[in-house]
């Protein structure tokens, strides 16, 4: 009996384990290697830009920054990123609230008039994966 518990145990324990991937940013096109470099990953449309599901920040080297979000459940996201120029840990804007400082989001998304919309910059992870974003 404590064989076949044993053996289901580790059965599930690799169901769950296999269900988790590692996602692999790479972000390019920075214009210096000033600052830092956010990015932001979502789960969903409701949070999408609001609240952030996970994030990652680096410091930029060669004008580029890769950053890894490990163990993150399969599943369907959307990725918003900035380069903080100045280090301040926000998206500097001007007086009228146009971001100041790069940004972009997956799928290389672009809005009209305002940010992207979810759908645009949404992406499924079912294996370990890499996406890139320029800015």
């Amino acid at each position: 009996m404590t064989k076949i518990i044993t053996i289901i145990t580790l059965f599930i324990c690799s169901l769950i384990s296999a269900q988790t991937v590692k996602l692999t940013v790479s972000v390019s096109g920075l214009k210096n290697n000033t600052g830092m470099v956010k990015v932001g990953l979502y789960n969903s449309e409701g949070t999408f830009l609001k609240t952030i599901y996970k994030s990652e920040a680096s410091k930029i080297k060669n004008n580029e920054v890769v950053v890894t979000f490990e163990g993150i459940p399969a599943g369907e996201y959307a990725i918003s990123t900035y380069h903080d120029e100045n280090s301040n840990g926000k998206l500097d804007k001007n007086m009228m609230g146009i971001p100041s400082e790069d940004y972009a989001a997956s799928n290389n998304a672009k809005g009209f008039m305002g940010p992207p919309a979810y759908k645009d910059a949404k992406f499924v992870v079912n294996k370990d994966s890499k996406i890139e974003i320029v800015l």
